[in-house]
């Protein structure tokens, strides 16, 4: 596993403009994200539908496209999703200022009323037409009083229907920060928890990172094929889902790769929880649904740093993925943090 190459990534966005090139696509943003997911294997569900459609070789139409997108990449999904409750609230909004633009006329004419009743109530009048100007204000009083009941129904009705768009755009909201496969959260909410995490940290709080990699995945992939391949990263997020809580998050960082960030965790209390982690997968067992056949155990390799006040992301990222190398080096199925004796003699080797 490696994190924040710029040769790793160059070498996925070459691939990506290859194979766009190759399946006569047209070199657009939205297009790339969608080649570069399958480059980069980070998404099973783009890698099983596009490799199915590369195989058959079948012409990716405009429409496939924007299909493939919208069936596979959740940033996709929930763009459209905002985009039609945008115009859904865009509609309620035009229709509650509609609604009190009239309301807002009646209130002048019944002002007018009022001024000119002022006006005549002044002069000498019969009682008869006393009587008549005052039956005049009642029922204009009636009419204003019955408008404005009927508008106040009208509002409680669309503050109703803002209300249940104010819930779907929450719902879209949360949907683009988990993984549809793990449903644990995603690399967008991972960024966003690393973010608050280096306030936390600057506040004195301690905030440990878990990077954590399957052992040996290509090889469940290619031996069983990819839909083997999303139970057993199911499984995994579901044992990380297990062993967090409160601010701790859980997130799928790309591929087999997952991350833990553990608020309020010191080292050792992380390394702890990272081998938990480690021994939960490990008791698990990969069972093919279709036949009840045991494929074996899953096993995963972890690394651990600590957050250091002043120090960038990055630099945790880079720590722990070089715990998480240890760890793979040194026979998998590992938890190696910052301070481990293996690190040293690794470096040490090294030098």
């Amino acid at each position: 596993m490696t994190v924040f190459k710029p040769d790793r990534e160059q070498s996925f966005a070459k691939t990506a403009l290859a194979l766009m090139g190759g399946c006569n696509v047209v070199s657009t943003p939205d297009n790339f994200e969608l080649f570069y997911a399958y480059a980069s294997g980070e998404n099973p569900a783009v890698i099983q539908v596009m490799t199915a459609i590369i195989n058959a070789k079948k012409p990716f139409t405009p429409e496939l496209l924007q299909d493939l997108r919208l069936r596979c990449l959740s940033g996709a999904r929930a763009a459209l999703a905002m985009e039609a409750l945008g115009g859904d609230m865009g509609a309620v909004i035009d229709d509650v200022l509609g609604r009190l633009a009239e309301a807002g006329k009646d209130t002048a004419t019944y002002k007018d009323t009022l001024s000119a009743a002022t006006g005549e109530l002044g002069s000498d009048r019969s009682p008869a037409d006393v009587r008549k100007l005052v039956e005049n204000l009642i029922s204009a009083t009636r009419a204003m009083e019955q408008r404005t009941r009927s508008l106040e129904g009208e509002l409680q009705a669309s503050s109703a229907q803002v209300s249940e768009l104010r819930h779907k755009l929450d719902d879209v909201r949360k949907e683009s920060l988990v993984d549809a496969l793990t449903n644990i959260a995603n690399r967008k909410a991972f960024d966003d928890a690393v973010k608050a995490a280096m306030d936390a940290v600057a506040q004195g709080e301690d905030v440990t990172l878990l990077l954590c990699d399957i052992d040996h995945f290509k090889k469940f992939n290619d031996t069983w094929g990819h839909q083997t391949g999303d139970q057993v990263l199911r499984l995994v997020g579901s044992c990380l889902a297990e062993n967090v809580k409160g601010r701790d998050t859980a997130a799928r960082y790309g591929g087999e790769e997952f991350a833990v960030l553990l608020r309020g965790s010191p080292l050792d209390a992380a390394v702890r929880v990272a081998d938990q982690i480690r021994q939960t997968v490990e008791t698990k067992k990969l069972v093919k649904k279709s036949t009840g056949d045991v494929l074996g155990a899953i096993t995963i390799s972890i690394g651990v740093a600590q957050f250091a006040r002043g120090e960038s992301a990055e630099a945790v990222i880079r720590r722990a993925d070089a715990c998480l190398y240890g760890a793979k080096h040194n026979g998998r199925n590992l938890v190696i943090s910052q301070n481990d004796p293996r690190m040293a003699a690794m470096e040490t080797s090294a030098a």
